[in-house]
């Protein structure tokens, strides 16, 4: 097949896209197809191949429901969820930096007061996180929103196995008080893989990828006149902090759980004694 008719065809798709109303979708969709036909010129791919892809893109949407979202994990470990993050990343160097929000934010997180627990189970190491959520020039910003969910110990989210874990372990949704500050109970996460019954799992296996996250908690955090920051927190010493499976962990992101020994401080926080202990402060970017 000629170069010419390859890249006619190429210019009568996108003149097909002329008349698009809105300029965003028209210049989305002609970028597409230009970079989408560029990639089968140079790869040339056979039927066999082309019917695979198209065969794994449709058992990546069955994979998808209400709970579970196989396309984000799967933007996910092609690290295009983090250079989208990384181009709408906020401005201001100060500001907390964003990592990808992951497959398991599809389910409302309960409202819950300062200081509970959010290890429903109990199963895991008892830990306090505290912070504050500031603006970035240090203003604390009082009722700031923070949206929290993690795995259990296991490296399960509660909608993966509803069987065991109640709804809503590991989330919670908190409002800072006057001073911007937050605190809630949990369990140390662990490392855990990302899920790998489904299409990403088979992609994972024919490169020989490992499907590990280092352990973390997410968090979105969110106030009246800023621009909300979705991140993690990473612990600090876990496996995987330089091979994460969705590239997800940067340095600022890694805290310590510290072992805290102070019986007056595990009282205060209603945790026994010695607890790990990690603070983290979220810094916001004016809108």
């Amino acid at each position: 097949m000629s170069t010419e008719y390859t890249t006619d065809l190429t210019d009568e798709v996108v003149d097909s896209f002329r008349r698009t109303a809105d300029p965003r979708l028209r210049e989305l969709l002609t970028a597409l197809t230009r970079h989408l036909h560029a990639f089968v010129r140079e790869t040339e791919p056979t039927m066999q191949e082309w019917e695979r892809a198209i065969g794994f893109l449709t058992a990546t949407g069955q994979m998808c429901t209400d709970t579970r979202q196989e396309f984000i994990l799967l933007s996910d470990v092609l690290g295009v969820s983090m250079l989208v993050e990384t181009i709408n990343g906020h401005r201001d160097p100060g500001a907390t930096e964003s990592t990808v929000l992951g497959p398991f934010h599809m389910t409302q997180s309960p409202v819950r007061e300062l200081g509970a627990n959010i290890d429903l189970v109990g199963s895991g190491q008892p830990s306090v996180v505290s912070g504050r959520v500031l603006s970035a020039d240090g203003t604390p910003l009082p009722g700031a929103v923070l949206d929290v969910w993690q795995a259990d110990p296991e490296g399960f989210y509660d909608v993966q196995r509803p069987d065991i874990q109640p709804p809503g372990n590991g989330r919670g949704l908190f409002t800072a008080d006057v001073e911007g500050r937050f605190w809630f109970r949990t369990c140390v996460p662990s490392p855990y893989p990302i899920p790998r019954d489904g299409s990403v799992g088979e992609l994972l296996k024919a490169t020989d990828r490992h499907p590990y996250r280092p352990a973390h908690i997410h968090f979105i955090a969110s106030a009246a006149g800023h621009a909300p920051v979705t991140t993690h927190m990473f612990v600090a010493g876990s496996a995987y902090l330089d091979s994460d499976a969705v590239f997800a962990v940067k340095e600022s992101l890694i805290q310590d759980f510290a072992e805290t020994d102070d019986p007056s401080l595990a009282r205060k926080f209603g945790v026994p004694n010695p607890f790990r202990y990690a603070h983290f402060d979220l810094v916001l970017e004016a809108a």
